[in-house]
């Protein structure tokens, strides 16, 4: 089955849940990623710009949002099962998606977590992999 890529904010429960063997959920899980709403590689820009744009919308969600007390924005990149991805009707921004079943620790890829509490850019976070959720959870309980 085909994967699509998305990008999820992310709170210090849901890396709880993860790290206890658990997933992310319930679902719907607001999610973003590559739509038809926000562009196709080719036309204006290619699937790696693309890519960006939906994970800079999932990092000023995660802004926006109070994350259970945490002061650093934290976002999953993960790969779904396409089946389970559904772009709403009116999605505002043009990369918002639905992940319509819980995420599983095996479908995320990496994690992206502001290296200072209150950080306000995109260039701020630092990137880990899947398998550095202990210190994902370490750094946000700083």
């Amino acid at each position: 089955m085909p994967y699509t890529r998305v990008y999820l904010p992310l709170t210090a429960q849901h890396l709880s849940a993860l790290a206890e063997g658990g997933a992310v959920g319930p679902a719907p899980l607001s999610a973003h990623a590559v739509t038809p709403a926000l562009g196709k590689p080719g036309l204006t820009t290619d699937q790696e710009e693309l890519e960006h744009l939906a994970w800079l919308a999932a990092v000023e969600d995660a802004a926006q949002h109070s994350r259970d007390g945490s002061l650093r924005r934290v976002v999953a990149a993960a790969d779904v099962d396409s089946g389970d991805v559904a772009v709403p009707a009116a999605g505002s921004p043009a990369s918002r998606v639905e992940v319509t079943a819980e995420l599983d620790r095996p479908r995320i890829v990496s994690f992206h977590v502001d290296e200072e509490p209150g950080a306000t850019e995109a260039t701020d976070l630092l990137w880990f992999d899947v398998t550095e959720l202990a210190e994902v959870r370490a750094l946000l309980a700083r």
